[in-house]
């Protein structure tokens, strides 16, 4: 049987405008966005500095309440929903990677990795944090804290937990840019095996242009404003 809501694209913004606040006055930041990303694709966002692609990731996923237009996840509208409604659509649907890896630092990677997953009420959490940290080759790393590991060891840790609870959506803000070229390599490869083998959405930001050459589409942004898509 034909199943509608299994055909609903995970993201979807229509019009999208952001403008902040600021000394010399209000500052368009994104301007008219509209964008959708269907289920298991993969679109890398480019542009300059300054262009609005980390804005648009913290729009899209309910991070940051747009000025005006439409923001759907999942086909939820997230106008009429407050922050712990965002927070509820996104648990166990939804996971972000960022630059600066986020870990609590009271917590050892085997318990970064499984702190969203019992969030989530997956059974057995620390089980599959173990399973996903060996995935990413930190088996032998399991009860260091973030201090006592480097960067590209932190960032996989941050990768097994966004993929730990197989989320349907997974937003990456410049996910090697803290980290040396080798290490940079390494995680890429990591996220776009993962990504791929969950069917998973990805939707990357990033300055690399080899990196973005590997996802299926790139979305190009300059001065708030989407200018290629392809």
């Amino acid at each position: 049987m034909f199943d509608a809501a299994a055909m609903t694209p995970p993201l979807s913004l229509d019009a999208v405008t952001l403008t902040l606040p600021s000394v010399a006055g209000p500052v368009e930041i994104l301007r008219g966005v509209s964008l959708t990303v269907g289920l298991g694709e993969q679109v890398a966002v480019v542009g300059p500095s300054g262009s609005g692609k980390s804005s648009l990731t913290a729009v899209a996923a309910g991070l940051e309440r747009p000025t005006s237009g439409t923001v759907r996840l999942f086909g939820q509208d997230l106008a009429p929903l407050g922050e712990d409604g965002r927070a509820r659509l996104r648990r166990g649907r939804v996971s972000l990677v960022f630059q600066s890896f986020h870990l609590l630092p009271n917590m050892t990677a085997e318990e970064n990795v499984a702190a969203p997953l019992e969030l989530a009420g997956v059974p057995q959490a620390a089980k599959v944090a173990r399973d996903w940290l060996g995935r990413v080759g930190l088996t032998d790393r399991l009860r260091h804290y973030p201090t006592q590991l480097s960067g590209g060891e932190q960032q996989r840790v941050a990768l097994a937990r966004a993929l730990a609870i197989e989320p349907a959506l997974l937003f990456a803000d410049e996910p090697t840019g803290n980290l040396d070229a080798a290490n940079a390599a390494g995680v890429a490869d990591l996220m776009f095996d993962l990504v791929t083998e969950t069917g998973a959405a990805l939707v990357l930001v990033t300055h690399d242009t080899a990196l973005a050459a590997r996802a299926g589409r790139q979305v190009t942004m300059a001065a708030g404003q989407i200018v290629g898509d392809a």
